[in-house]
């Protein structure tokens, strides 16, 4: 594996990746966007922060690349869109700088509430003035903190230290995850208007984009101050200075803005804001955290294929994942066999858990299912990456389904396809000892292993149809090393599923297709 370190990392970081048996590390800094079309395409992973630009030109340029590792969290500067099209893996360290970004924002907390560095800059500039700058204390205020995931919940513990009550708003959390951090959850509205110190921690994403602005600042109490260290974006910064300059805010402290560097922004001409230039995670220990993090993680990637912190691929619980990990392949082998039943074109696919595995996290099981049933039609470019990208792209309607109950397995999964033709078409599969056994192909029965040189052949139930088949495949040197046949009555049609020792050329086939009674052969290969 050859990794490129485009941007300035913690030297621990290389060191990581350099000491690590068949990675080949180059470190090569302050390259353009042309230069960094021209020698990506040797690279299997590519290690950024947040100067370099990581642009279409450059993803498209990039033959071999398989992982971008982010080292921090923000992956503004990356086309994420475009590498998950391409089924290249984002995946950024989030938890490195988790203690930086919180201190940081206590450290924000404290000045805003004190006016230290407005103290600080008068004294320097000659003048003794104690009455302008009388503070507030922060024991028994309330602190409403927008977001309580990593970094809001290591603030909530040091506003905690202080005496503050604290409120959230966060709607991807449970209450007693919440409880458990002697948080009360309440809606955004009731945060706004009840808290005298607000800060957010929420990622900036279409739904937290202008999060806060005129008409959330309207409900917050007369005083209030404002602390984002989060993201730009989240807070509308027009909004936010014009709340100032009315009162309404007592005062603001920002280390990220809308455009960085901020320099024309209105909030750095007033005096009751605290400004620093995005110094959340500029810390020692930080800056080596998140670099030795992406760097483990890419190592982790190339030694079992693990992927951790991907931004582009569904995140599941270690617990869920060790659950259904033994139906990843299943999964994905359903999907092949799907593809291949004879159908027009798929404009929508539902896959159906059915059992114990219908009470967990599902999310990667559908994305291997998509994986193999894309895979006839989009050949190797598809991934777990961009399975679910192309799926949309093709505008093929995705569900999932489950049934927590079962009568004939303990565990089943079931996809079904639909066609521009109204045609439906299904598949069924369970797992025996960690098996894969496909049960069902539409309305046949079938016991059938998904692996290696696959035939279907529907045909009709008639004496000699099966016997012809065979006798052409043996005079064809083709091996047969297993059979189901699955039919609905005698001399009606049936389906028969062949595991064989050899490819099947298509002339085969085609003489297959020509045999009395043989309405259709399918040769599928499943590695």
């Amino acid at each position: 594996m050859k990794v490129l370190v485009a941007d300035n990392i913690s030297q621990k970081g290389i060191d990581c990746l350099k000491q690590e048996k068949g990675i080949e590390t180059d470190v090569k800094l302050g390259l353009s966007e042309e230069e960094l079309v021209k020698i990506i395409p040797v690279y299997d992973a590519l290690i950024v922060r947040s100067a370099v630009k990581v642009t279409k030109p450059i993803i498209d340029a990039a033959a071999n690349l398989k992982i971008i590792g982010r080292a921090g969290v923000g992956v503004d500067n990356i086309d994420t869109d475009h590498a998950t099209r391409k089924g290249i893996i984002v995946m950024n360290s989030p938890f490195g700088n988790t203690i930086s970004a919180a201190e940081h924002t206590v450290a924000m907390m404290l000045s805003l509430a004190r006016n230290i560095p407005q103290a600080d800059r008068k004294l320097k500039g000659g003048q003794w003035d104690r009455k302008s700058f009388t503070g507030t204390e922060l024991n028994k205020k309330t602190l409403g903190v927008v977001g309580i995931g990593k970094v809001g919940k290591e603030v909530v513990i040091r506003a905690k230290s202080f005496n503050m009550k604290v409120i959230a708003y966060d709607p991807y959390i449970s209450k007693e995850a919440a409880d458990e951090m002697e948080v009360e959850l309440k809606e955004l509205g009731d945060v706004l208007k009840e808290s005298d110190f607000i800060t957010v921690h929420t990622p900036l994403t279409p739904a937290t984009r202008n999060l806060i602005g005129e008409k959330q600042f309207a409900m917050m109490k007369t005083g209030v101050r404002i602390i984002n260290c989060a993201r730009g974006g989240i807070i509308s910064e027009q909004a936010l200075a014009d709340a100032i300059k009315k009162g309404k805010v007592k005062g603001a402290a920002l280390d990220v803005y809308e455009q960085e560097p901020p320099l024309k922004s209105e909030l750095l001409t007033l005096d009751n804001t605290i400004t620093t230039p995005h110094l959340g995670a500029s810390t020692v220990e930080a800056q080596t955290n998140v670099s030795t993090d992406v760097a483990e993680q890419i190592i982790e990637y190339k030694k079992t294929g693990r992927i951790i912190n991907a931004i582009n691929m569904p995140q599941i619980h270690p617990d869920a994942l060790a659950k259904t990990a033994p139906y990843l392949k299943l999964a994905e082998q359903i999907g092949i066999i799907t593809a291949h039943i004879p159908n027009g074109n798929i404009t929508g696919v539902e896959i159906t858990y059915t059992g114990e595995i219908a009470a967990l996290d599902t999310r990667h099981l559908t994305t291997s299912a998509l994986k193999g049933l894309l895979s006839p039609m989009c050949g190797p470019a598809v991934n777990y990456v961009n399975a679910p990208y192309l799926a949309k792209e093709r505008k093929i309607e995705v569900k999932e389904s489950k049934i927590e109950t079962s009568k004939n397995y303990m565990n089943q999964i079931t996809i079904t396809t639909t066609s521009s033709q109204n045609t439906t078409n299904r598949a069924s599969g369970i797992l025996v000892n960690n098996i894969p056994r496909i049960t069902r192909i539409n309305d046949f029965e079938v016991e059938m292993v998904p692996e290696g040189n696959i035939l279907m052949v529907r045909h009709n139930d008639v004496p000699g149809t099966i016997g012809a088949i065979a006798t052409m495949l043996g005079q064809n040197n083709i091996n047969i090393a297993g059979m189901s046949v699955g039919r609905s009555a005698p001399q009606q049609p049936a389906l028969m599923t062949l595991n064989v020792d050899q490819p099947v050329p298509k002339t085969l086939i085609e003489q297959l297709n020509q045999l009395k009674n043989v309405n259709n052969t399918t040769f599928i290969t499943i590695s």
